[in-house]
């Protein structure tokens, strides 16, 4: 079984995609609801383009599957939800689901893992470290609660949301 580590993402009918999103995240991986380990959702500026603000989030899922169908899985939840694959990369999205972790793996294909933007930014960092506080990054030899702790908080700014599952 692996442990893996999921970013969450919308910024077009958020609530929506947010719990249409977990909801196809537990019936791809034949889990109860129950069974994902959720942080908190934020809400924060989009990063890299001018647009509404996103709801963000990271999921933790213990998973027999391996990397190259745990790709596939995320990518066929985006397309069944309406999600644009050839659309440019910073644009509006309703729901954006990104491989952060699987395992302490290091390699980039099928996906870049560990994913860069876990340090670069606080939409992904804040949320993965309560999910996975103790947790070591495997390149940086940090824990995420360590690299949060460390990181300029005034660089982008992050609000807590009410959940809307």
């Amino acid at each position: 079984m692996a442990q893996i580590y999921i970013s969450l993402g919308s910024n077009i009918e958020r609530e929506y995609y947010v719990k249409a999103g977990l909801l196809s995240l537990a019936q791809a991986f034949e889990l109860p609801f129950e069974a994902l380990t959720l942080s908190s959702l934020f809400e924060s500026e989009s990063v890299g383009f001018t647009g509404d603000a996103f709801y963000n989030m990271v999921i933790g899922i213990t998973c027999p599957h391996s990397i190259e169908q745990v790709v596939t899985m995320l990518r066929d939840i985006e397309t069944s939800h309406g999600r644009d694959h050839t659309a440019k990369k910073f644009s509006p999205r309703g729901l954006d689901l990104d491989l952060l972790l699987y395992d302490d793996l290091i390699i980039n294909q099928p996906a870049q893992l560990p994913r860069d933007e876990i340090t670069k930014n606080a939409f992904v960092l804040w949320p993965l470290s309560q999910v996975a506080p103790n947790l070591v990054h495997p390149i940086l030899k940090k824990s995420y609660q360590d690299l949060w702790q460390d990181y300029n908080k005034r660089s982008q700014q992050l609000s807590i949301v009410e959940s809307c599952w």
